[in-house]
């Protein structure tokens, strides 16, 4: 492998010179996970090829699948684990139930590449690895880079909507911050990952307070520029019980195209982010400088999120003993 130029910007800096040593001493630290650990441990050789071939075909029918899928392994990660629980159908109120998690997608993409991989090697890639490696494969086709996935995950036995605290749209940055480090990742972790939003949509009940009650003010968050907040007006009119809750795009640059660019930055600096929480990136030094510094450097954010995705990835996963492999995503094996 030829040698790597990397450049970066202050506050990015370390992490584009990991990616550029590569990922090795971080594979040390997770013993329990290896890099294509289907085909070392020759379980089952083109386990990662299956699928890369279906997102594919997936993705060319319906590129939002990347937004449904990043917001599947979040929904995923952030609350008991990388452990596929989020998937779960079993119980009374499982985790996809949630208030926090309406209107999640993409389970049906899983769907069909655990039949496909149960097909050609039975009981051997958990929902859990397929999870993270057809979000991998589904953030590149959008235009973002690719990253090692490390496998080896086990899928989790339970799931319980009452353990999903996911933080609302419109809470402080500093309790998003807060939340992000009780999962070990950090300011520049949070300010990537945020990044997401640079494709997907968003029901307009997740906004409506900045619109036209911000922080029961009975006026607009003051902080929206008056183009945004004329055109969101109009997409998300005042709305009363019973009535429907329409879907606007998180980055309208992005649109209907569902392409992974640095476009977010430049409309949070722009006053012009959808969500609260965006926009909330502007009130701290350091996420405002991560921003400037992604919204003019795009291979910098690409980089950065790659690492990130890699770092959540790892959080609190079940291996060995722990878990089990499912024949079905939705179910667990008793």
């Amino acid at each position: 492998m030829g040698r790597v130029m990397c450049v970066g910007f202050p506050l990015v800096a370390l992490v584009v010179v990991s990616m550029c040593f590569g990922l090795a001493d971080a594979e040390v630290k997770t013993p329990n996970l290896r890099w294509h650990y289907y085909k070392v441990t020759n379980r089952c050789h083109d386990a990662e090829e299956y699928v890369r071939h279906q997102v594919n075909l997936f993705w060319k029918n319906d590129r939002s699948i990347t937004a449904k899928l990043l917001r599947l392994v979040y929904a995923d990660c952030f609350v008991t684990g990388c452990d596929a629980s989020i998937l779960l159908d079993e119980g009374a109120n499982p985790e996809k139930k949630a208030a926090q998690n309406r209107g999640l997608g993409g389970f049906a993409v899983i769907d069909k590449i655990k039949a496909v991989l149960e097909s050609r090697c039975p009981g051997t890639v958990s929902c859990a690895d397929i999870l993270h490696l057809a979000t991998r494969d589904a953030v590149k086709l959008a235009g973002g880079a690719g990253y090692p996935v490390l496998t080896g995950r086990k899928d989790g036995m339970k799931s319980d909507a009452a353990s999903v605290d996911l933080p609302s749209p419109s809470v402080s940055l500093q309790k998003v911050l807060e939340y992000f480090k009780s999962r070990n990742l950090n300011e520049l972790d949070m300010t990537t990952l945020l990044g997401a939003h640079t494709m997907g949509r968003t029901h307009c009940s997740f906004i409506v307070d900045r619109l036209y009650n911000y922080n029961g003010s009975g006026k607009p968050d003051p902080s929206m520029s008056v183009t945004s907040l004329e055109s969101l007006r109009k997409l998300c009119p005042p709305r009363k019980k019973g009535q429907a809750d329409p879907l606007v795009h998180l980055n309208p640059e992005s649109g209907s195209s569902y392409n992974f660019t640095e476009s977010y930055y430049r409309r949070v600096l722009s006053h012009e982010a959808v969500l609260g929480v965006d926009q909330q990136l502007l009130y701290s030094d350091d996420t405002k400088q991560i921003s400037e510094e992604f919204a003019v450097g795009f291979e910098d954010f690409r980089k950065s999120f790659a690492t990130s995705m890699y770092k959540m990835g790892n959080y609190r996963v079940l291996t060995g003993n722990q878990g089990e492999i499912r024949r079905y995503c939705r179910y667990t094996n008793k």
